[in-house]
């Protein structure tokens, strides 16, 4: 059922006069001459419809590929105010000058479209008449390639964080005229990775205020707001850090804040453990039959979801039946490859517009090529930014399988990171006091500081409760890239423990900056379905994977690992007594535990025999002036 038509101005903001074409930029004005407006509600197989913009250009002498964004964020029916985050005006600006057919939808239960709205919905759509995400998108393009003219039969699909979500489900047993997908930075797997946990451990600050606003049932779903609701009785102040500490316990943010009105975070209650309910909603655990090419994208200073891209490139090549199965990683924040320069993350700069690069020499030509036919489509599987060396680096596959070796790197005694296994059995000990938890950050702030991801460690190598291990100056660059392994032989007096684990760069000034960090709680070192309490006085393995990085250290610079047992406010802080469900942990259960780190314990570390041949140079690059 069509609702409206008109022209509207995809690219500027409501309220402002027309702008002109400046830079070369395309502009509202340009939009406008250029382009028309629909507006449909497309039915599903079941009967339900999604509310659909589509974006046509005026152009009929040719035809015009199919270009998707699906989102719960909200499309709105004013052709005049804007539907779209302010990142597809610039990602889209010289595609949308040389012509694609631009849809945006918003997905079942949001806004304008019909349903119920489930997060990160379960991708089982098997039987007649079910449906999913992956189901919703097939029969949006079935119905697409039907409805508009003048299309060219080939359709891709695209978005960054949730929309990434819906970008990556769209590629599970894909429609024939999909294409090409670039799930970019997306939610993957809320248990494992991601803006909700990592590896179980809850990442508090994102999730409490996320959910705040987004996990509530809106008075009214049709009204598009940039905030979606005030966030009722939860306020900050100007430092989350000590907001979390006066609030104790997890049980007390439903009963003081919630009051049972956020239904996800109900169900992660109930669901402490990696059961059936989180497998069914873990994307990867679901990509199949993924026939077209996909440009995976995510940022290495992504505080949100920096462990979707990897999860789900992983998966698709275990499916292996993507024509082209590529990742991209850059030096940026959550979508920070979207828009602006990219050539700097806080105070370190980069020497390269790793973003103008990004958006015009892959994402661009990705889409043009897949969906156009033209150009030549020569990116190797990975291409990521090595930091230290601030370089683009470009790998067979990701990560690399063809020269690189795992080196041990052993915690030793006295502060020492060692490549030789130390013969004394204690490398150092600590107390770990949940009511005074190491913070995640130097900074005092009322909210998250996304700048942690690179941050001088220095505010946390000097407390009791932080051991710190570095190795001596190099005495030439160690090339790394691939994944980090963590074994650690632990042991303490208490039953359950965390353990924050960091690799870091030590400059020759004594600056700590922080490289690749992650957090496991012990309690699922035997495996994430069940937990287990820690036996006291008995040294344990505590393994994991701490996740992927491409990093030079330069000679003159020291390897560091830190080892600690919270993170806070980032990650809440474990009671570090046993409770099967750690969100109905009472006061009463939280102590301190005495830590000690057994020498046998490692970091291992993927390091090339020699730096790859850079697609582009820091300094040296004169592209994008």
């Amino acid at each position: 059922m069509r609702v409206l038509c008109a022209v509207w101005v995809l690219l500027g903001v409501a309220g402002r006069a027309p702008a002109q074409v400046i830079a070369g930029k395309y502009t509202q004005q340009a939009f406008q001459q250029n382009y028309t407006v629909q507006s449909f509600r497309i039915p599903m197989r079941d009967g339900v419809r999604l509310f659909t913009t589509i974006y046509c250009p005026k152009n009929r002498n040719q035809k015009w590929p199919i270009l998707m964004y699906r989102t719960p964020y909200g499309i709105d029916p004013d052709p005049y105010v804007p539907g779209v985050y302010a990142e597809q005006r610039e990602m889209l600006h010289s595609m949308l000058r040389e012509g694609y057919i631009v849809v945006e939808q918003d997905v079942r239960g949001r806004f304008y479209s019909e349903g119920t709205w489930v997060n990160v919905r379960p991708q089982t759509a098997h039987g007649k008449g079910q449906a999913d995400d992956a189901t919703d998108t097939y029969d949006s393009i079935e119905w697409l390639l039907k409805s508009i003219p003048n299309n060219n039969g080939n359709v891709g699909i695209w978005g960054i964080s949730y929309p990434g979500f819906y970008a990556m489900a769209a590629g599970i047993n894909s429609h024939p005229a999909l294409k090409a997908i670039s799930p970019q930075a997306p939610v993957s797997d809320w248990f494992m990775g991601d803006d909700n946990h990592h590896n179980g451990v809850l990442m508090m600050m994102d999730t409490v205020r996320w959910f705040n606003s987004m996990g509530r049932e809106r008075a009214n779903p049709a009204i598009l707001d940039d905030n979606y609701l005030p966030e009722p009785d939860l306020k900050f102040g100007p430092d989350i850090y000590k907001f979390y500490q006066q609030l104790g316990p997890l049980a007390n943010v439903d009963s003081q804040y919630f009051k049972g009105a956020i239904k996800h975070w109900t169900d992660i209650v109930n669901h402490p453990d990696y059961d059936a309910w989180w497998q069914a909603r873990a994307l990867p655990k679901h990509i199949k039959g993924v026939g077209c090419a996909v440009l995976m994208t995510g940022g290495w200073y992504d505080a949100e979801d920096r462990y979707g891209p990897r999860a789900d490139h992983e998966a698709i090549a275990h499916d292996g039946k993507s024509p082209f199965n590529g990742i991209v990683m850059g030096p940026w924040s959550h979508g920070g490859w979207s828009g602006g320069d990219g050539d700097s993350f806080g105070d370190e700069k980069l020497g390269i517009k790793t973003a103008a690069y990004y958006r015009e020499k892959l994402f661009k030509p990705f889409f043009d090529h897949y969906l156009k036919g033209q150009g030549e489509w020569k990116q190797k599987e990975a291409t990521l930014f090595a930091t230290g060396s601030n370089a683009f680096w470009q790998f067979d596959s990701w990560p690399p399988k063809q020269g690189v070796t795992q080196r041990r790197l052993w915690l030793a005694p006295a502060k020492v990171l060692t490549e030789t296994r130390p013969a004394v059995a204690v490398s150092g000990e600590y107390v770990s006091d949940p009511a005074h938890p190491v913070p995640y950050t130097g900074i005092v702030a009322g909210g998250r500081n996304g700048l942690y991801m690179n941050e001088d460690q220095r505010f946390s190598a000097g407390r009791a409760d932080v051991l710190s291990f570095e190795t001596e100056p190099l005495k030439a660059p160690v090339y790394t890239a691939g994944y980090v392994n963590c074994n650690l032989k632990v042991e303490t007096d208490a039953t359950d423990a965390d353990f924050v684990v960091k690799v870091i760069d030590v400059q020759p000034d004594g600056f700590q900056r922080l490289v690749l960090a992650d957090i496991m709680r012990a309690r699922w070192r035997n495996g994430f379905d069940k937990a287990v309490p820690l036996p006291p006085g008995k040294a344990v393995d505590v393994s994991f994977r701490l996740g992927d990085m491409c990093h030079t250290f330069l000679p003159g610079h020291r390897i560091m690992v830190q080892v600690q047992s919270s993170w806070f406010p980032l990650a809440d802080a474990n009671p570090q007594s046993f409770v099967a469900n750690i969100y109905a942990a009472k006061p009463s259960d939280f102590r301190s535990a005495h830590i000690k780190i057994h020498s046998d314990s490692r970091v291992e570390i993927p390091v090339l025999k020699a730096a790859p041949v850079p697609v582009i140079v820091g300094d040296d690059y004169r592209g994008w002036k």
